[in-house]
């Protein structure tokens, strides 16, 4: 089995799960009190080395620097009182700290003397029924990755992006983990950029779906009126946050494909340039998306002009119309003694039918002019 199969069949998006309740770092804490530990677990030689109960951080790092191997601690929104305990024993830098702490980072990849910073933004469809001018297209979470010689932490921000169903998968696949940190660092990756493909394909329908809105011809063939503004411009905006998601990661992955890193596996290397790939054609596809919805934006702006001016033409048309009839009333309503037409028999019928006839004129003739 080839290294390229067992990496993509690996990181396929998994589920998320809620928040589990585990031991915590400080022994002296209530054991009722809630963890920010997802999972806490040592791997030696590929494999999960099972223990009776959870270990706490502090036990994991113990047992790795006394038999080798490597400990992967998943947290969930930890306070800054949780992590400092293990940001301390596995000596991370405090800027990192803090921004894994705080989140709301912009995507990145950060080198100090012993570990490595990433920063993902995990990507979640919303699915709805219809597209409003209030609907939720995307939900945004954060991953932050801590990888080290024989550690490797994450950090999760959000109700998405879960990674609970990746280190299951990992587990099963013993000579991927064997790699170390670096092996998991590059799942998480390709796991997170999936998700961006699998969202941009969801994407893709609501535009297509509006675009469509906004070119189908109105009844009778004639233009079409087009669709409510707000809706493209809420479905612009959830474009951007995607883009804001996507565009920063791409120098990122680039650097770990191409740049030698000590903590990172140069078997594992390569394999990241699959993933600067699959990111870069999704950026091409959210660029794509914002250039189109501001050509739909202003198509739509321009259909609801042209139907605006058909509606004032016809409004002067019939106003045209209707001026001949009360001209004519007005003239025969300033009650003059000399009108010889108020004596003659046939003055009232006659008066009527030139009177329709010059209506029956122009509307005939604004009605070949296209304008009714």
């Amino acid at each position: 089995m080839s290294m390229i199969r067992d990496l993509r069949a690996a990181v396929r998006p998994s589920r998320p799960s809620l928040r589990k309740d585990t031991g915590a770092y400080d022994a002296t804490r209530d054991p009722s009190t809630p963890s920010a530990v997802v999972d806490c677990a040592v791997y030696r030689d590929g494999r999960r080395v099972e223990t009776d109960q959870q270990l706490s951080p502090h036990e994991a790092m113990r047992q790795v620097r006394r038999d080798g191997g490597f400990v992967w601690i998943g947290l969930h929104e930890p306070s800054e009182a949780e992590f400092s305990g293990i940001a301390g024993e596995f000596g991370l830098h405090p800027l990192a700290v803090e921004d894994a702490v705080q989140a709301h980072q912009r995507p990145k990849l950060e080198r100090y003397d012993d570990s490595l910073f990433t920063v993902f933004k995990t990507i979640h469809y919303v699915e709805h029924d219809e597209l409003t001018a209030n609907s939720e297209i995307v939900e945004t979470g954060e991953v932050m990755c801590f990888t080290g010689r024989d550690f490797f932490i994450t950090v999760r921000h959000g109700g998405q992006g879960s990674l609970r169903a990746l280190r299951h998968r990992l587990q099963d696949d013993p000579e991927l983990l064997a790699k170390g940190p670096s092996a998991v660092l590059h799942s998480v990756a390709d796991h997170v950029v999936d998700g961006y493909v699998a969202v941009a394909d969801a994407v893709q329908d609501d535009i297509d779906e509006v675009e469509t809105e906004v070119f189908t011809p109105g009844r009778g063939g004639k233009v079409s009126r087009g669709v409510d503004s707000a809706r493209i411009y809420q479905l612009k905006r959830e474009v951007l946050e995607f883009k804001r998601a996507v565009a920063p990661l791409l120098r990122p992955m680039q650097l770990l494909s191409e740049r030698p890193m000590r903590l990172v596996d140069p078997d594992i290397q390569k394999y990241f340039r699959d993933v600067a790939d699959h990111l870069a054609r999704v950026q091409e596809q959210v660029l794509g998306f914002d250039e189109l919805l501001n050509s739909i934006l202003q198509a739509n702006l321009a259909q609801a002009s042209v139907a605006q001016n058909e509606d004032m033409r016809k409004i002067t048309s019939w106003a045209a119309i209707i001026a001949v009839p009360t001209m004519v009333c007005g003239v025969y309503g300033m009650n003059f003694d000399y009108m010889p037409e108020t004596h003659w028999k046939l003055g009232y019928p006659v008066i009527m039918a030139i009177t329709g006839v010059i209506c029956l004129g122009i509307h005939r003739t604004l009605k070949r002019n296209g304008w009714l």
